[in-house]
């Protein structure tokens, strides 16, 4: 991943910036359970309310839903996850990206404490 990644102001990011096929790149699970989908995934794809978690070695892919909530507040933006035997929220930390588009980084923090950081190259 390039260095030149600039940060992106998340209350005014387009929710189209999350969707992807994003590549799990570092992990902290805290009190999340270390066999759930969510925890297991080498890779997430985020399409158009799809969400398709990959996990190497452990069967076939899990498929749900996904979508973008933002507080009144702030706006700040939250990723809701919906997997057959997982539901979760996650607060979006960090949106980095090169000025062309083509690299991201993404930050995730879930309600259970887990954290992921997830990259992009198109």
């Amino acid at each position: 991943m390039s260095d030149l990644l600039l940060d992106i102001n998340l209350q005014h990011s387009p929710d189209d910036y999350f969707g992807g096929e994003w590549q799990v790149a570092n992990r902290v699970l805290n009190q999340n359970d270390p066999a759930s989908p969510l925890a297991l995934a080498s890779q997430l794809e985020l399409a158009p309310g799809k969400l398709v978690a990959r996990c190497p070695g452990s069967g076939p892919a899990q498929t749900g839903q996904w979508d973008v909530m933002r507080d009144e507040m702030l706006n700040r933006p939250y990723l809701n996850f919906e997997l057959p035997n997982e539901a979760t929220q996650a607060l979006v930390t960090r949106l980095r990206r090169s000025a062309d588009g083509l690299q991201s980084q993404l930050n995730l923090y879930f309600a259970s404490g887990m954290e992921l950081q997830l990259n992009r190259a198109r």
